[in-house]
């Protein structure tokens, strides 16, 4: 694909994320493309993703360097301009980043001769019923330690408005919206809606709605199932709740889920993606959805989700499954697959003459 501008979204607190903000740079000029920092934090605020995409000449591929986090600020930007994305992968527990650092000259080169694929990752969106704003002594202490806050989500004007239905917000989430107490002594008491009917009303330390992508959050922390980032659903888990059922609920794409705070609760925070973005008082409620939009990832090759899962949470096999025999081998599959198979994500066969000598055997297993 043609990349006329880049976009690049580096973190700041890392010499080998400046480091390769250098390599993405010299690469941009060795091909006439323009690159802008974006999403800087030195004004001392931060904006809109429209406002930082119209700022930044509307990029056509996002670069972000760091780990999760700094991916999640990159889609943010992403999304609202329908660009792509390249993760490169500078963090230490992520699912999101794609590249390491040293092969970042060669992702771009792969980008530049459409040697990728693009992988659709669902977003959410949300109403409320009223704007999402932060009050200014809490935004003076979340900003103790921490970079500037987003400003309030802009009220989208091209939606209906009013009644029931509250007023739809421009925002996405990659990972999740959640919901959270702001007292340390009080649970937040929130009614759960899935599809318009009423699940249960909770209180808990905070509940939040995720994608598939999320799942490996905040989400899987808090007890919720590992969802494959390829399939299509809203996963809701309560995060210590204050009663016998305490699952996690998935949800079919266009189910949304609706989250009112009770009369007798306190303030609840909304975070997006863990940005804090508003506090709701008792009344008030959020619904949230899958959005039209979707994340355009760049990937050089098949993501493989499992191996990675495998890796990042350092699984181990149980012992008592290995007493009495071998371990299971990684890969199963040693020769092609049946033709009533061919339309199954299944990894192909290694290479095992990659790391044959000429003329020598395949090393030991």
């Amino acid at each position: 694909m043609t990349v006329n501008r880049v976009g690049l979204v580096v973190h700041g607190g890392r010499a080998e994320a400046q480091a390769a903000a250098g390599a993405v740079r010299d690469w941009c000029a060795e091909h006439a493309v323009e690159c802008t920092d974006i999403d800087v934090w030195q004004e001392g605020a931060r904006h809109s993703a429209r406002a930082e995409v119209d700022a930044a000449g509307d990029p056509d591929l996002i670069v972000t360097l760091g780990g999760d986090g700094t991916f999640l600020r990159g889609a943010r930007l992403a999304a609202e301009n329908d660009a792509l994305v390249l993760g490169v992968d500078l963090g230490r527990v992520g699912f999101l980043t794609e590249v390491p650092a040293p092969a970042v000259r060669a992702a771009l080169d792969a980008v530049r001769e459409e040697r990728i694929t693009v992988e659709s990752r669902m977003l959410l969106t949300m109403r409320a019923s009223c704007r999402l704003e932060v009050p200014a002594q809490m935004e003076a202490l979340m900003r103790y330690g921490r970079g500037p806050m987003l400003p309030p989500p802009r009220v989208r004007v091209d939606c209906a408005a009013g009644g029931d239905w509250g007023v739809a917000l421009n925002v996405t989430a990659l990972n999740d919206v959640v919901l959270e107490k702001l007292a340390r002594d009080r649970q937040v008491s929130v009614a759960v809606y899935l599809a318009g009917r009423l699940l249960a009303c909770y209180s808990a330390d905070a509940l939040l709605v995720a994608t598939p992508t999320g799942s490996t959050a905040y989400s899987f922390a808090a007890g919720g199932p590992v969802v494959s980032p390829r399939a299509e659903a809203l996963v809701f888990t309560p995060v210590a709740p204050h009663m016998v059922f305490n699952r996690s609920v998935v949800a079919a794409p266009d189910e949304p889920v609706a989250l009112r705070v009770l009369e007798r609760s306190g303030q609840a925070a909304v975070s997006i993606d863990g940005q804090l973005r508003g506090v709701l008082s008792p009344g008030d409620w959020i619904g949230v959805y899958a959005a039209p939009r979707r994340l355009k990832a760049v990937r050089l090759g098949p993501m493989d989700f499992y191996g990675r899962l495998r890796e990042r949470m350092n699984l181990t096999d149980a012992p008592a499954a290995l007493a009495d025999g071998r371990a299971a081998p990684l890969w199963p599959m040693t020769s092609p697959r049946p033709a009533d198979l061919a339309h199954l994500a299944l990894p192909g066969a290694p290479d095992v003459t990659a790391d044959r000598p000429p003329g020598g055997t395949p090393p030991p297993a």
